[in-house]
């Protein structure tokens, strides 16, 4: 009899396996919960990104203007340049450069430095950058 009992518990443990860790996924990081006041980025960033549609390792910088957790400011690539527009929250930034050819840049701001993934035209890449200023 014992064992018809656990066997019985086996389809509730199973589902509690599942459920559990969906519904701690869904929880948001400490720093983007409402009201967290975003980091600061105002500075100029040099941009090291990785892929792309020819797969290029390039050199890029932005200058970025903060106010609330509105980002506006200037963008300077190897073959084009223009302004950008974002947000960020908490630690989590956004922004797209406003170009011919749209660059659209999201990550993780830790100290003087931002780790992400950034893509043009569906085609992705990966990022990292540093506040010079």
């Amino acid at each position: 009899m014992k064992i018809y009992r656990f066997k019985a518990l086996l389809p509730l443990v199973a589902l509690l396996a599942l459920i559990v860790p969906v519904a701690y996924a869904q929880q948001p990081l400490p720093d983007q919960s409402a009201g967290a006041a975003p980091v600061d980025v105002t500075g100029t960033w040099t941009i090291y990104s990785v892929g792309g549609p020819k797969n290029r390792t390039e050199t890029k910088s932005v200058q970025l203007v903060q106010k609330g957790n509105q980002l506006s400011g200037h963008f300077k690539g190897p073959y084009q340049s223009g302004g950008i527009q974002g947000t960020i929250e908490g630690h989590h930034i956004v922004f797209h450069t406003k170009t011919r050819q749209v660059l659209n840049f999201r990550g993780q701001v830790e100290g003087d430095s931002i780790k992400g993934t950034w893509g043009t035209r569906g085609v992705p890449g990966t990022w990292e950058a540093r506040r010079t200023q």
